[in-house]
């Protein structure tokens, strides 16, 4: 970073010198693409044409090689371009914001100091006398002085428009010395060897090339990397690095540091740009399912980052374990005061449905949390860091049968990491964290309440769609009953599916008279056969259900106690009845994908909005089952 920026500084800088520049590689590019068709359509060609023999043959091997070296500057000056036109972009932005913060002080007749810091005039009226409060300087790095010394006396008016100004030329400053930070590090690996040398290695797809790197740095780095700690020491590891060695560990290993959790989201979010294109290569051309389906997400995120979406996102992981890895925050969630993080459920991977749909909701949230509470920073983060169960969710019993808690388990686990992560970069001194699990994976949220210490830094949890939680009660979820809110839609089948025990005795009484109807019907035929195991399955699976059902409590679901139900305690909130599964046009499980849906589900999605915004006690409640 650079922490000498001034605003000055900023408010001066020509982004059209950059864009001058941008211009200038773009010429480059342009002519080396030009040469390097010169090369391939016309020399090569009338070479191979006219002549033969060794002077001939090395020849080309010369003109293939200087094609080759053609083409890689070619291909640098076009990204240096575009990096270069992207910095100023960016930069603009900082300048647009500052400009504005500058015209306000103008305007009011207050003074910008260099530090940033505004001093303001006397104003308003003492309480006592009705003399004019002195003024002031407010500081957006210090207290800025706003409450009054004594009950008796009324703060200056200006100084809330003061402390607002610097707090507006700080954040554009620090903004800009971010960007500047990123995109020096981007610009130092844009080097070519000294003397253009393209060895072959270099035409090797980009992820073969990070793979030798990282090979060759392996005891050099990536031993250091402190995999093992705690997400505060990582933190302070990356803080003692210096600006080199956080550069050296971005280019070689962007993967690793991308999906630490402790190190800086802004860091996070370079370091993941940059592996989101490796995987990408990495995965171009495979025609397996999985390759196609990831690869098919993976572009469609790319997509998105690329197109600039308000608020702006966030890459903090991004994988190809598993079912794929992918964790998107809308907004800084270690800038933020509100941070809630989503955890998906049944058949949620990486693919381009994860990436519009669970993405959608994520932003959907992270505006409307935003409009509940405009004063207020939010950041709110889709978080695919599991595998959750792959089964269709039209076959629900069957899912969660094969899953069992397995899946959640290794998920909590690493979910529980990812927020104490959030929590010691977080900069903002009370932060409001929300846990949110949707379907299965409200299981994996519950499993990490349930932990010693509860989920680091969480204040609320949140639940939807819920097949159960593996507790008994809202008192076991580390938050405390009251922090602990349900949405669960009348239609939503999953909220109602019956407990392990039930599912057994129908599967085991179907089975049983199923073989039974069979047997006794075969005497009348081979109609007789099928008509009686049919109708013995049917009997056979109501009396093992009902003899289960009459072992269970009325609260029992699949995963312990129904959070929607009174045994529960949590709180309950309103949320649309949503389609029935036989209503037509619909899906069979449609009211369960509702929740997050400002325009299907308004009032669900509104009151998880307010939940996250600190807002729970504007929540419209629903009575429990």
């Amino acid at each position: 970073m650079t922490p000498t920026l001034t605003w000055a500084q900023l408010r001066d800088l020509k982004c059209a010198e950059l864009e001058g520049a941008a211009d200038g590689w773009g010429r480059s590019s342009n002519r080396a693409d030009a040469a390097r068709d010169r090369i391939e359509q016309q020399l090569l060609t009338g070479l191979r044409d006219t002549q033969e023999g060794e002077a001939a043959q090395a020849a080309v091997a010369r003109l293939r090689q200087l094609g080759r070296n053609f083409q890689y500057v070619y291909t640098e000056c076009g990204l240096l371009r575009t990096t270069l036109n992207s910095l100023a972009h960016e930069v603009k932005t900082q300048q647009r914001a500052l400009k504005e913060a500058l015209d306000d002080a103008a305007a009011l007749k207050f003074t910008v100091h260099a530090d940033g810091s505004v001093t303001y005039p006397a104003g308003g009226e003492g309480l006592i006398d009705g003399a004019p409060l002195r003024g002031g300087t407010a500081s957006s790095s210090g207290a800025p002085g706003l409450l009054p010394p004594a009950g008796l006396v009324a703060p200056n008016p200006h100084a809330a428009r003061a402390q607002d100004i610097a707090d507006r030329v700080t954040g554009a400053v620090r903004a800009a010395a971010e960007i500047d930070w990123r995109y020096a590090g981007i610009l130092r690996r844009l080097r070519a060897e000294e003397g253009l040398k393209v060895p072959d290695s270099t035409w090797k797809d980009a992820a073969g090339d990070a793979a030798e790197v990282r090979d060759a740095a392996g005891a050099y780095l990536k031993d250091a990397i402190p995999h093992d700690a705690s997400p505060a020491a990582r933190r302070d590891w990356w803080a003692g690095l210096t600006q080199e060695q956080r550069e050296e560990y971005l280019a070689v290993y962007p993967d690793q540091i991308g999906n630490l959790d402790g190190i800086p989201a802004l860091v996070r979010d370079a370091a993941n740009r940059d592996n989101l294109q490796l995987l990408i290569g990495k995965l171009e051309g495979r025609d397996d399912e999985k390759s196609v389906t990831q690869l098919a997400g993976l572009r469609e995120i790319d997509r998105q980052l690329g197109a600039g979406t308000q608020p702006p996102m966030f890459l903090l992981g991004i994988g190809d374990e598993g079912n794929g890895r992918a964790i998107v925050s809308f907004g800084n969630p270690d800038m933020a005061k509100n941070v809630a993080a989503y955890v998906p459920g049944l058949g949620t991977s990486l693919d381009k449905d994860f990436a519009e749909g669970d993405l959608k909701r994520a932003r959907d949230t992270a505006i409307g949390a935003a409009e509940m509470d405009p004063d207020s920073p939010t950041a709110f983060i889709a978080w695919l860091g599991y595998d959750a169960p792959q089964v269709a969710v039209n076959d629900l019993a069957e899912s969660l049968d094969v899953a069992g808690e397995s899946n959640a388990r290794s998920g909590a686990s690493a979910y529980s990491e990812f927020m104490a992560g959030l929590s010691v970069t977080n900069q903002h001194e009370d932060p409001h964290f929300t846990a949110i699990g949707h379907s299965y994976g409200s299981l994996a949220v519950g499993l990490a309440a349930q932990d010693r210490g509860g989920i680091p830094g969480a204040d609320d949890i949140i639940l939807v769609g819920s097949p159960g939680t593996g507790a008994r009660s809202a008192d076991e979820l580390g938050v405390g009953r009251e922090h602990v809110f349900v949405g669960a839609a009348e239609n939503d089948s999953v909220t109602k599916l019956p407990n392990s025990r039930e599912a057994s005795g129908l599967g085991s009484g179907f089975a049983g008279g199923a073989s039974t109807g069979f047997v006794l019907g075969a005497s009348l035929g081979p109609a007789g056969a099928v008509v009686g195991g049919a109708l013995g399955g049917a009997a056979g699976g109501a009396a093992g259900y009902l003899a289960q059902d009459a072992q269970s409590r009325e609260s029992d679901v699949w995963f312990g106690t129904d959070p929607a139900h009174r045994d529960f305690g949590a709180h309950r909130f309103r949320v649309s009845e949503g389609p029935e599964p036989v209503e037509r046009g619909h899906g069979l499980v449609e009211a369960h994908s509702n929740y997050f849906h400002p325009t299907k589900d308004q009032m669900s999605s509104d009151n998880i909005s307010r939940i996250v915004s600190g807002k729970s006690d504007e929540i419209v409640r629903e009575r429990p089952r």
